[in-house]
C-alpha cells in the first residue's frame, strides 16, 4: 500500500460508505423498472449503459487504454451477474429488507474467508461488530412489506445471491493485487455485460423495454449503482481489510429499507429501526477490528490487500 493510502486510513471506509449508499439505491431503481421491463433485461442494461461511461473515465484521468483482462476478474465478474441475476429474481418475490439482508450476509462471509486466504488477521473487536451488525440485520429484516410480499422462494434466492457475492469481493480483491481499480471495474462491467446477456437469453425475457422510457431504470443503475456505488467500493476495497469493508457496506440495507419505506410502504417497526440502529454501531465498531498492513508489513505471510470498486 502507498504511503499516501496509510497516510489517510480513513478515505478507504469512507469510499466503501459511499459506495454502499450508491449501492443501496438498486433495488429502488430496480423496483420502478419493472413495469416496462424484466430484472435481468435491468440487469444486462445496467452493465451495458455502464462500458462506455467507464471507458470515457479511465481514458480521460488514467488516459492510456485498459490493461489486459485477468482469470480472476472474470471469475469476479461473473459470479458479480449471478449474484445480481438471482438478486433481482428474490427483488420480486419478497421484500427489499429481506432480499438485501440476506445478500449482503455474504459480504460479512468474506471477512472469514480474507482470514483464512488473505492473512487478514481480525482482532477481538472485529467479532463483536460482526455480531452486533448481523443481529441489526435480522431485526432490520423483520416484519416484511406492508402488503405481505414475503415468500420463501425470494429467500432462497437471495441466500444463492449472498455465496455468489462473497467469492465476487474476494476474487475483485486479488485483482486489485495486480490491476488499478479503473482497470478492474471496466472489466468487471464488461465481463457482467456478456454473463447478464447469457442469462436474459436463459430466462425468456426481452432485451428491449415496451417504450423507450424503459431505459430510465437501467440507464439510472448505470450511473447511480454499476458507476458510482461499485466503483467506490472498489476503490475503497484496494484501502481496506475485507474483514472490516464487508461489514461496513451493511449501510446498504439500512439506506435501501428506509427508502422502501417512503416509496413502496414497507414500513418500518421498531425492532426494525432498532436494527438499523445495530448496523450503524456495528459499522463503527469494525473500524478497529483488524490490524493495518502497515502495523504487520514485516511479517511476509501479511499480503496488501487492494480490491475493487
Amino acid at each position: 500500500m502507498s504511503d499516501t493510502a496509510n497516510s489517510r486510513p480513513w478515505l478507504g471506509p469512507l469510499l466503501l460508505l459511499l459506495g454502499g449508499l450508491c449501492i443501496g439505491l438498486a433495488p429502488i431503481g430496480l423496483r420502478m423498472g419493472l413495469d416496462t421491463m424484466g430484472p435481468q433485461a435491468i440487469a444486462f442494461w445496467r452493465y451495458t449503459f455502464a462500458i462506455p461511461m467507464l471507458f470515457v473515465l479511465l481514458v480521460g484521468i488514467e488516459r492510456r487504454m485498459p490493461k489486459k483482462i485477468t482469470p480472476l476478474i472474470i471469475l469476479a465478474g461473473t459470479l458479480f451477474a449471478l449474484d445480481i441475476a438471482l438478486w433481482h429474481w428474490a427483488l420480486t418475490m419478497t421484500t427489499v429488507a429481506n432480499a438485501t439482508f440476506i445478500v449482503n450476509m455474504g459480504n460479512v462471509c468474506v471477512g472469514f474467508v480474507a482470514w483464512l486466504v488473505l492473512k487478514e488477521r481480525p482482532k477481538p473487536i472485529w467479532f463483536v461488530a460482526v455480531a452486533v451488525a448481523v443481529a441489526g440485520a435480522a431485526a432490520l429484516s423483520q416484519g416484511g412489506g406492508a402488503n405481505g410480499q414475503a415468500d420463501i422462494r425470494g429467500d432462497l434466492l437471495a441466500v444463492g445471491a449472498a455465496i455468489m457475492v462473497a467469492g465476487y469481493m474476494l476474487f475483485s480483491k486479488m485483482s486489485r493485487n495486480t490491476l488499478g481499480a479503473m482497470d478492474v471495474i471496466f472489466w468487471l462491467t464488461v465481463t457482467e455485460a456478456v454473463v447478464a446477456g447469457l442469462v436474459v437469453l436463459a430466462s425468456g425475457e426481452s432485451f428491449l423495454p415496451e417504450t423507450p422510457q424503459g431505459f430510465a431504470a437501467p440507464l439510472f443503475l448505470a450511473l447511480v449503482a454499476q458507476v458510482g456505488g461499485q466503483g467506490l467500493i472498489i476503490a475503497g476495497l484496494g484501502r481496506t481489510p475485507a474483514a472490516v469493508a464487508g461489514i461496513i457496506v451493511l449501510i446498504q440495507p439500512v439506506f435501501a429499507a428506509g427508502l422502501s419505506w417512503q416509496l413502496f410502504g414497507e414500513s418500518l417497526t421498531i425492532l426494525q429501526g432498532g436494527g438499523a440502529a445495530l448496523i450503524l454501531l456495528g459499522i463503527w465498531l469494525s473500524q478497529g477490528g483488524v490490524k493495518r498492513r502497515r502495523q504487520t508489513a514485516s511479517k511476509p505471510s501479511q499480503a496488501e490487500v487492494t480490491n475493487r470498486a
